[in-house]
């Protein structure tokens, strides 16, 4: 089906706007962030930026409706995956239309949404809001939710928060009320080097490693056996998985040097610390004592990458009822990829849940894509939260 056969949707042109700028995590933000804030001045709405300390990403936050109200606000992140080694059939940075969807980097994950919300303004501002609509904008999600801990901070200092968030995540427009939150983690093994056929004169950092990556894998086999289990979720259990190990200068030399990356996705009734402090104690108790008994400046370090907390909001929040009453999709979910919404909702106790256009199955691919249909639910969804938001 080609887009004419479809209504247009009003967002498009925002769509193809947004889509326009590369704001792959690398890069900077601030030229998408300034073509919004121009965008909110014209119509007379002012916003806050809080950027990084390098003063190259900013996340923007701005109120519309009235200022001393809490109201619901509306949160996607500006920044996108790469496309570096993809084998894209188009220009990812040029919205392509061809069978009733559209293609480019961000138009699901989640310039497509954030598009969306602004295409709205006007209507928002004729409909003299009585509940105020807050628009909160992030950078650096894309790499562990970075940019939205420095909006939380300016936003812990406001005398009056939302009510609640709605976070625009692709889930095809189905309300989610949970999601799994995330550590990495970094161990660093140093060893001591040697000739290859006097291997007892080293230690070798990469056997040492191995060791610990199975006993990481021992934890996750655990897990996987005997919970803690929460239901609804693809994977009901805490998971732990190596993903990136790097290590050694040349067959003929015992390795004095291995690193490797870790994560933790745990269900959101799980504190995550207790199992690294397990990965720890094994490393520092079990196999440090062997390595120092060969070279006393031998050692395991662990430091962490990047992470963000797990969301849950219960199903009698106002939050979950108000938002199924805009969305055609019935039900609740939950999901294994994360989103902000765990630190809106454990460091600011903003009631949040994850509603958005597109499919996540379509993000962070080549040709990513999101279908028209759903951009004009989500422009429905806009309609009645307007509606719902203002005098009756």
């Amino acid at each position: 089906m080609n887009i004419t056969q479809l209504q247009t949707p009003k967002s498009l042109a925002l769509i193809e706007k947004l889509i326009s700028f590369d704001t792959t995590s690398y890069k900077s933000n601030l030229d998408l962030i300034e073509y919004i804030q121009n965008y909110l001045s014209e119509y007379g709405i002012s916003s806050q930026l809080a950027f990084n300390e390098e003063k190259t990403k900013a996340n923007l936050y701005a109120t519309i409706g009235p200022q001393d109200k809490s109201g619901v606000m509306l949160s996607g992140h500006t920044d996108v995956v790469p496309v570096t080694g993809q084998a894209w059939d188009t220009d990812p940075f040029c919205v392509t239309h061809k069978d009733g969807m559209l293609f480019g980097r961000g138009t699901c994950d989640m310039k497509g949404f954030i598009a969306i919300v602004l295409s709205y303004l006007p209507e928002m501002i004729a409909a003299k809001l009585e509940t105020p609509v807050h628009l909160a904008f992030s950078y650096d999600e894309e790499i562990g939710c970075v940019g939205a801990r420095r909006l939380v901070e300016m936003m812990s200092g406001m005398p009056i928060k939302p009510a609640m968030c709605i976070v625009g995540e692709p889930t095809s427009l189905q309300v989610v009320n949970a999601h799994k939150g995330k550590l990495a983690q970094r161990i660093t093994v140093s060893g001591l080097e040697a000739h290859s056929s006097l291997p007892h004169l080293g230690v070798n950092a990469i056997d040492f490693a191995a060791d610990l990556i199975l006993f990481i894998r021992e934890l996750a086999r655990e897990l996987a056996e005997n919970g803690p289990f929460e239901e609804g979720f693809d994977v009901t259990y805490t998971t732990l998985h190596t993903g990136k190990v790097e290590g050694g200068v040349a067959l003929n030399i015992v390795p004095k040097h291995c690193q490797f990356d870790f994560e933790i996705r745990n269900i959101p009734g799980q504190d995550p610390q207790p199992l690294l402090d397990k990965v720890m104690a094994y490393a520092k108790d079990v196999l440090e004592p062997k390595m120092k008994a060969v070279d006393a400046n031998c050692s395991i370090e662990m430091s962490p990458l990047s992470g963000y907390p797990g969301m849950f909001t219960e199903e009698e929040k106002e939050v979950v009822e108000f938002v199924q009453t805009l969305t055609e999709v019935k039900g609740l979910k939950k999901i294994t990829f994360g989103t902000e919404g765990g630190l809106f909702t454990n460091a600011l106790h903003i009631p949040t849940v994850v509603c958005g256009p597109g499919s996540i199955e379509q993000a962070h691919k080549p040709n990513e894509f999101i279908e028209v249909a759903q951009v004009l639910a989500m422009e429905s969804f806009m309609d009645k939260l307007i509606t719902a938001l203002s005098p009756s």
